[in-house]
């Protein structure tokens, strides 16, 4: 690879863009989207900055080469998942070359990727594209998926087709499990617990909650399968509880959230209705208030097992287009009419924890990859 490339590769890395639902630790991704912007247009992409909604300043950045309608949209998002430095063997906001491998935050999940896509575009610089070539960097993905949600209410960008770059270990991946998370409150009355009769014990309430949610687990497994996933079933995980203050007092208030993974044809607002008919016998059982709230506006599971875009990248790389359990912003692009799969350097099983990296071995053979669907698309 080039020195544009490890420069372009630490510069990245070096970029503070952590989001987080917790806005203690939530940061602006500004500083890697003026930086793609920046490097892009020196190339003579027209870039446009797509403002984000949200408590710190947050932009997508869409940029373009060449006009036209149609042509190819590689995308990837911008901020990554907090971090503990003190667990890195090297410097997280730095791209360390060690061992055949980059190592840093985001390296592989996935600011690397940028990298890589700017390394494949050099080829193309001064060639008649008939059909545009769009770079398209989100916000917000580790979090809320803010950034592709705008984009896809304001209808763009728009393309023929759209690569999401996640890792996949350049494989292509053409389904995805769909996500909601969860909280249930219950409100009691706190009282004395010498006299049951003295409150309204939020705990038991959410006992019975809690048995309810995995009896729906249950017959959510027995009424939806799908093969192409290795978990075959979707998922709920019981994740966080916090309820009461002191062993001698009536439990007056309790915490649940919980995720639900979903399948294709699974819709998260049927869901929630279910949930919600669930619980509300539990709330006149028990004499207390239970509330069912978002702690994100969820994703939809992704299908695109009919893609053209998917059955050329299975030649380009050998292998047949798989799913995966990992949710990616690949909902939003469908939305707005692209054939969309998701393919990228790196595993997944590096991301989301102390000494990320991406492996050396796939930087070139993206590389090559991207340029045979520029060609594809754009020429």
């Amino acid at each position: 690879m080039s020195m544009q490339f490890n420069d372009l590769f630490n510069r990245l890395l070096a970029e503070h863009s952590v989001s987080s639902s917790n806005p203690a630790i939530d940061q602006s991704n500004m500083g890697v989207i003026n930086l793609l912007a920046d490097t892009f247009q020196d190339l003579g992409f027209v870039c446009e900055l797509v403002d984000v909604p949200g408590q710190h300043k947050k932009a997508n950045l869409i940029a373009t080469l060449g006009t036209g309608s149609g042509g190819l949209v590689l995308s990837g998002h911008t901020d990554t998942v907090p971090f503990d430095e003190e667990l890195w063997n090297t410097n997280p906001l730095a791209m360390t070359e060690k061992d055949n491998r980059f190592y840093g935050l985001g390296a592989t999940d996935m600011k690397g990727f940028f990298a890589v896509v700017h390394e494949a575009v050099q080829d193309f610089l001064e060639a008649d594209l008939q059909q545009p070539l769009i770079i398209l960097a989100t916000a917000d993905e580790e979090s809320s998926m803010e950034g592709a949600r705008t984009l896809a209410l304001q209808g763009r960008p728009k393309a023929r087709a759209a690569v999401i770059g996640e890792p996949t270990s350049l494989r292509p991946i053409h389904m995805h499990k769909g996500i909601m998370m969860e909280g249930i409150r219950v409100q009691g009355q706190s009282g004395h617990s010498s006299n049951p009769a003295l409150g309204r014990n939020a705990l038991e309430a959410m006992h019975d909650v809690m048995s309810a949610l995995l009896r729906f687990r249950q017959q959510l497994q027995m009424e939806y399968q799908n093969p192409h996933f290795i978990i075959d079933v979707p998922t709920l995980n019981l994740g966080v509880i916090h309820g009461g203050d002191n062993p001698n007092r009536i439990c007056g208030h309790c915490e649940l959230e919980f995720d639900i993974r979903l399948l294709p044809g699974m819709a998260s607002d049927a869901i929630r209705e279910k949930i919600d008919a669930i619980i509300a016998p539990i709330a006149s059982k028990h004499q207390v208030d239970i509330k069912l709230t978002r702690l994100m506006p969820g994703v939809e599971a992704f299908d695109n097992k009919d893609s053209e875009l998917a059955r050329l990248a299975e030649v380009l790389t050998g292998h047949s287009s798989e799913s995966v359990a990992f949710g990616t912003e690949g909902p939003f692009l469908q939305q707005l009419g692209m054939d969309t799969i998701i393919l990228g350097p790196g595993s997944i099983d590096q991301a989301h924890q102390p000494n990320e990296f991406m492996a050396m071995e796939q930087v070139k053979p993206c590389v090559d990859i991207l340029q045979s669907l520029i060609k594809q698309y754009c020429l």
